[in-house]
């Protein structure tokens, strides 16, 4: 029977799945794993309030106003002001773009290098393969946070600063996760297809070797949101990275804690929950990503 006989009329052969489809799938993966739809909510809530935040905010998160200072919880504050009279709340909300930005900056930065190293290394191998992985593991002998330390004293305070080191700390890891992808892949039936058809060498690494590795990348790059989040805020915490009184989730807190022993703990606390929810978020999300992503561990 012919092939026209089969199929319905005004269906396609060989084209790829619609749209409605794959949103469907993955509406039906998300209602499988509670956990991963709630880290959804969680970022989705942090990209609007990025986005929103600083248009919606009840007050200017520089409003000084000593008249205000220091005020316990309540309907005008739902967060408090801190020692300056700043509403903790709008501050908080605020920030949160500014703390994106690192984030997702830094984040999109070591994977662009982490990955093309890596890819090259475990493609060319040999000579090449063995520099490269050295020089990651002169990288990884110092601790994660004392480099991004020292490379913060070198650059000097602020975003960009804060930028550079967290990304710094963070390409070793993408550099040894795509070299292992990379060996593991190159002698594999499909890439030795695409050199029996003719492809080159460099159109077999970017065009068919590299898109059948980005999954564990992508899932990988999730999970380090939230760590990013903890290193950049941990900078400015220490006064290596946004400088006081940026409306930083890390100044916020290290503005806090000097009034510590007045008993003002909102003005620390809020700004250390939202860090404590956007990790759990990007970190649920990127298990859940890994469930969805990894055909082994997909719902059927």
């Amino acid at each position: 029977m012919a092939i026209e006989e089969i199929v319905a009329p005004g269906s396609s052969v060989g084209g790829p799945p619609p749209v409605v489809g794959r949103f469907s799938d993955l509406v039906y993966q998300l209602r499988g794993n509670p956990a991963t739809f709630a880290g959804l909510f969680i970022v989705a809530l942090i990209f609007l309030s990025a986005l929103l935040g600083p248009v919606l905010a009840p007050y200017d998160p520089y409003g000084v106003n000593l008249g205000d200072a220091a005020l316990a919880p309540s309907f005008a504050h739902p967060f408090g002001t801190d020692q300056y009279g700043e509403d903790v709340f709008t501050r908080v909300v605020v920030a949160s773009r500014l703390d994106l930005i690192m984030v997702l900056s830094a984040v999109a930065l070591s994977t662009a290098i982490g990955v093309t190293i890596g890819a090259l290394a475990g493609f060319f191998g040999h000579f090449f393969d063995e520099g490269v992985m050295r020089s990651q593991d002169v990288l990884q002998a110092f601790p994660r946070f004392v480099f991004a330390m020292a490379v913060a004293w070198a650059l000097g305070p602020g975003v960009i600063t804060v930028i550079v080191a967290t990304a710094a700390i963070n390409i070793p890891g993408y550099a040894r996760l795509m070299r292992g992808l990379m060996l593991s892949v190159k002698e594999s039936q499909f890439a030795l297809a695409a050199v029996a058809v003719g492809n080159s060498r460099w159109r077999l690494l970017w065009r068919h070797l590299l898109p059948n590795c980005l999954t564990p990348v992508i899932v990988l790059s999730t999970l380090q949101c939230g760590f990013t989040i903890l290193e950049a805020a941990g900078l400015s915490f220490i006064g290596l990275g946004v400088r006081v009184p940026t409306a930083e989730w890390g100044v916020m807190i290290a503005m806090g804690l000097q009034d510590f022993l007045q008993g003002h703990w909102w003005i620390y606390t809020f700004p250390g929950l939202a860090i404590a929810v956007a990790v759990l978020g990007f970190n649920l999300l990127g298990d859940g990503l890994q469930d969805i992503l990894d055909p082994k561990r997909r719902r059927v």
